[in-house]
């Protein structure tokens, strides 16, 4: 039953390189939806993130030349920053399956519109005190944690498997534009006359018009588009081997639990999210603190290194579709390959920023570098481990994503408390190398479990049926 099962599966992979090699338009409906969705992250991180510049100003009577713009004197910095991953790691799971139950465009346009709510209430949370910035945080992340298995299973079901690196790192990497945007857009308006707090203002209302242009244009997959080309809709759905209509089988919950491959996906998960999260976080803090950037210049700088991920990751999953649909490598290959790549290298440089942080010399160039360095060859993640979920079970890419980004972004919470036990006095920069060793060792042992027990291949339980699963 096992080899016939085996057969099957290396008979359907050889079905989708073949019918994936002619597409019939170099255009058409499905990159319009990839165009579309693409702003979902990149406004949802835009709001991620431009707490960690908005900070900086939230609490520096100097920010602004405007003295009316709020400011306040808070000594629980790091525990507002993890806040919003507090909430971001609940729903994750049960996320992923309401997603391929009942399909993703409703539970997008409502966890995204809550977050774009959250977003304009900030700035008079901030007016009751910390504790209300937490709790607004804290819905944020909850809301936000609901995209990522959305966005992965509408990309299951839209997204043929020799386009699944570009279009799948296109739509993610607006996550890494919407950074660099988003912390230089900050940064400029925090020391504006106008101040903070209209950051959150306008992001909160681009996130609702979004939110209802999603609404309207947005679908679940290519059956439900009215006007899709007939022959793409099939070129779509003959490559992933799936039709729409058919019942959907149920979460084969204890084979995923008992899958290596998955395993090594979640570890290599939660080690990027630690790494990434640590810099994510801290860059705007580190800059400010340790190398004495202002608000303007520290909201430039932070974004940098982001639009180096977003341009290294489009040109890695560009190279990487290109060697797996010519058959120089596998798909378990490129994803490893990619991810050694987004992994090793910033391991490295936080290493040696770790070193020369008690130079006698002036760090501050080479620290930049190594800064733009180790976050921008992270990009290479995007068609590493993160693409890896639709590889080992399309039906169930949602889910997968759900837990293990749940599960990831635990450490994301983690990451921020650590650096406010080990990091007491900010502008100590023997105290911030102990948190880019712990980041660094993190990236490099997880990813060479993934190398070692990672696979490319689409598992046996990704189609069990109902009756299969209670044998």
């Amino acid at each position: 039953m096992e080899n016939e099962q085996n057969e099957k599966l290396d008979s359907e992979n050889g079905n989708l390189k073949e019918t994936s090699a002619n597409p019939p338009h170099w255009y058409g409906v499905r990159h319009s939806q990839m165009i579309l969705l693409s702003f979902l992250p990149f406004l949802a991180y835009g709001m991620r993130v431009n707490m960690s510049v908005g900070i900086v100003a939230m609490t520096d009577k100097k920010a602004s030349p405007n003295p009316a713009v709020p400011t306040y004197e808070w000594s629980d910095q790091s525990l507002i920053l993890s806040s919003f991953f507090m909430g971001y790691f609940i729903p994750q799971a049960a996320a992923g399956v309401l997603a391929k139950n009942y399909g993703p465009k409703w539970v997008i346009a409502a966890s995204f519109g809550v977050n774009s709510l959250m977003a304009i209430v900030m700035p008079f949370s901030a007016s009751l005190g910390s504790w209300a910035v937490i709790v607004c945080r804290v819905f944020q992340g909850i809301g936000q944690g609901f995209l990522y298995p959305c966005i992965h299973q509408i990309l299951a079901k839209w997204v043929p498997p020799l386009e699944r690196a570009r279009l799948g790192t296109f739509v993610y990497s607006g996550a890494n534009l919407g950074t660099v945007i988003s912390m230089s857009f900050t940064g400029w308006l925090s020391g504006s006359w106008v101040g903070w707090p209209w950051a959150f203002y306008i992001y909160g209302a681009v996130g609702l018009l979004w939110t209802i242009v999603w609404i309207v244009l947005g679908k679940n997959s290519p059956a439900q588009h009215q006007t899709i080309n007939p022959q793409e809709r099939k070129y779509i759905e003959v490559s992933l081997g799936s039709t729409e209509g058919g019942v959907t089988p149920p979460t084969p919950w204890k084979a995923i639990f008992t899958s290596v491959p998955f395993w090594a996906l979640l570890i290599v998960h939660s080690g990027q999210s630690w790494g990434f999260t640590t810099l994510l976080t801290n860059i705007p803090s580190y800059m400010s603190n340790v190398l004495d950037f202002d608000i303007r210049k520290n909201g430039a700088l932070s974004a940098g290194p982001y639009l180096v991920f977003w341009i290294f990751s489009l040109a890695s999953a560009t190279i990487s579709d290109f060697a797996v649909s010519r058959n120089y490598v596998t798909t378990g290959f490129a994803r490893k390959m990619s991810n050694s790549i987004a992994l090793c290298v910033p391991g490295v440089g936080l290493t040696v920023l770790g070193i020369i942080g008690d130079a006698k010399w002036d760090i501050t160039d080479v620290a930049l570098a190594l800064l733009f360095i180790s976050v921008g060859f992270n990009g290479s993640s995007t068609c590493g481990y993160h693409m890896n979920h639709m590889d080992l079970s399309p039906v169930h890419s949602g889910t997968l994503m759900g837990i293990t980004n749940g599960i990831g972004n635990f450490f994301g919470v983690l990451a921020p408390l650590l650096l406010q036990v080990i990091v007491t006095e900010q502008s100590n920069p023997l105290q911030w190398a102990i948190v880019f060793y712990i980041a660094s060792a993190i990236y490099i042992i997880t990813n060479g479990i993934f190398v070692v027990f990672g696979s490319g291949e689409i598992q046996p339980w990704n189609n069990v049926d109902g009756d299969e699963k209670r044998r």
